[in-house]
């Protein structure tokens, strides 16, 4: 995800300096997040957070607020999305509009994304190695990552193309 944020970020900053994004690009990115973090990455994430909350409760801190965060985000990146598609069809989208609304969504997930990394995954690494963890997410929604796994779906060609040429993607 910190490489596609990486992207849109860059998209962003062009609208910032006035030039013509790529909404295309923008687009793609955005069906891909909603489509696979959004849909199933963070929904696996909040089933093994409440069963290692239930498990061990010492380590739980802030783990009620996980779903939430995730549902925020959720919302923020339909909004971005609903936005994106608007303009590709021609509707009046002021660019202070898109980029505020796509600052607040990459800011709110790398903030996310910091608070998992530097706290909540030492956590769980802690409760999983103490015992035998196993937590069945089979069924749940299972699909694979559409552009970071072997099959890269054709309709994310131009972020495939994008990360391939930062040399993110091989």
């Amino acid at each position: 995800m910190t490489l596609v944020l990486n992207v849109l970020d860059n998209i962003v900053g062009l609208a910032e300096s006035n030039e013509d994004p790529d909404f295309e690009l923008v687009d793609e990115i955005m069906r891909y997040m909603t489509v696979y973090p959004d849909a199933v990455h963070h929904p696996k994430e909040d089933v093994i957070y409440s069963v290692l909350k239930r498990r061990r409760p010492d380590l739980a801190e802030g783990l009620d607020d996980v779903p939430a965060d995730h549902r925020e985000i959720a919302t923020l990146g339909m909004n971005l999305r609903d936005d994106v598609e608007a303009i590709n069809a021609g509707a009046a989208v002021r660019r202070k509009q898109f980029i505020a609304v796509a600052s607040e969504y990459i800011r709110r997930l790398r903030d996310h994304m910091a608070w998992e990394e530097e706290d909540l995954f030492r956590r769980v690494d802690e409760m999983i190695g103490e015992e035998d963890l196993s937590i069945d997410v089979e069924k749940y929604q299972h699909i694979k990552d559409p552009v970071f796994e072997l099959e890269i779906e054709s309709v994310f060609g131009r972020l495939t193309a994008s990360l391939k040429s930062n040399g993110k993607l091989v």
